[in-house]
């Protein structure tokens, strides 16, 4: 038993590892920074960025940051609008009303 837990936690280490940054900095990119910068890259129309920002960390840990944005500004919106967090992620994508 311990031992599926063992390599269950191992995959879950591995998809959330990070990479270094190259150049002189040697902190490793966290995924929400990841996530943020590919998201803002995606925006703005600059795919060379978006793909740095996708080699920073596994494609799990950018997907799950990419998620964790998207709520947090669903809400984040809803709050500024007074409206439902469904209301404006339907708005956002140009879907009918429920």
């Amino acid at each position: 038993m311990w031992g599926r837990f063992r390599k269950a936690g191992g995959r879950v280490a591995d998809a959330l590892r990070t990479e270094t940054k190259s150049g002189g900095d040697k902190r490793p990119h966290n995924l929400f920074e990841a996530a943020a910068v590919y998201v803002a890259a995606g925006a703005e129309d600059d795919q060379e960025r978006a793909d740095e920002a996708a080699g920073w960390v596994s494609p799990e840990a950018l997907s799950f940051g990419v998620n964790e944005l998207a709520c947090r500004a669903v809400i984040a919106l809803a709050r500024e609008r007074g409206e439902s967090p469904r209301t404006v992620a339907r708005e956002l994508l140009g879907l009918p009303t429920a």
